[in-house]
């Protein structure tokens, strides 16, 4: 299931904002691709920014189209990050490429949690993690980029009802990644996600970003180069 939301302003014409393109010449790479980005992908919809944003981190125009949408996840994300609702990721990398600037909400590793848990239990260090996170997935931001294992663990959880405002979920790899994504767009829960077994960091990362820029512009914190 797709779901595809808009307002005006949120699509910006030539104009782009990147957070992260903090000197002329990053700001001009950056705008350059995602002009790019923009002819190739469309620019009609909020979901169309992250499509070009995933195609760009992963220098392939073809992920665009397997980008999935489900619950209005940029709404959903938006506001989540204006109540600075935390952020929990999958692991370090994904935690180090999510934006600082632009929204206040922290960005806790799973990776940092549950390691009693995960030897008791015998699973995954990042399943161990959410599992001891799960007071703090209420209305938080979920992000995982690499593992299949704790994102079915969250789906389970959704099941069970807890619900975070938001799930990202792009686990890549060839067991669980496909399955994952599968179990993520049947549950309750506005999610960002996509077909098959690609995906990983920078899909996640960018997909996450974008959302973070289009709040921080909602929120007159950003500005074309700013």
């Amino acid at each position: 299931m797709r779901e595809e939301s808009s307002r005006p302003g949120d699509t910006t014409g030539n104009t782009y904002t990147d957070l992260a393109a903090v000197t002329p010449e990053a700001y001009a790479i950056a705008s350059a691709s995602r002009n790019l980005a923009r002819e190739r992908v469309g620019n009609t919809t909020l979901e169309d920014r992250i499509r070009q944003r995933c195609s760009v981190a992963v220098g392939d125009f073809a992920m665009a189209d397997l980008m999935r949408f489900s619950g209005d996840p940029v709404d959903a994300g938006v506001a989540a990050l204006a109540r600075r609702a935390p952020i929990i990721v999958d692991i370090r990398m994904v935690q180090a490429g999510i934006l600082k600037r632009g929204h206040a909400s922290e960005i806790l590793c799973a990776l940092d949690y549950g390691e009693d848990l995960a030897r008791e239990r015998g699973i995954t260090r990042t399943s161990a993690g959410f599992l001891a996170l799960r007071d703090r997935l209420e209305g938080a931001i979920v992000v995982i980029g690499n593992a299949p294992s704790a994102l079915l663990v969250v789906c389970d959880l959704i099941r069970e009802g807890v619900r975070p405002a938001l799930v990202v979920g792009t686990p890549v790899g060839f067991v669980n990644a496909a399955e994952s994504k599968e179990e993520l767009r049947i549950v309750d829960v506005p999610s960002v996600s996509n077909a098959g077994t690609r995906g990983g960091t920078p899909v996640a990362v960018a997909a996450m970003n974008e959302i973070i820029t289009i709040h921080a512009e909602r929120e007159g914190h950003a500005g074309p180069g700013y």
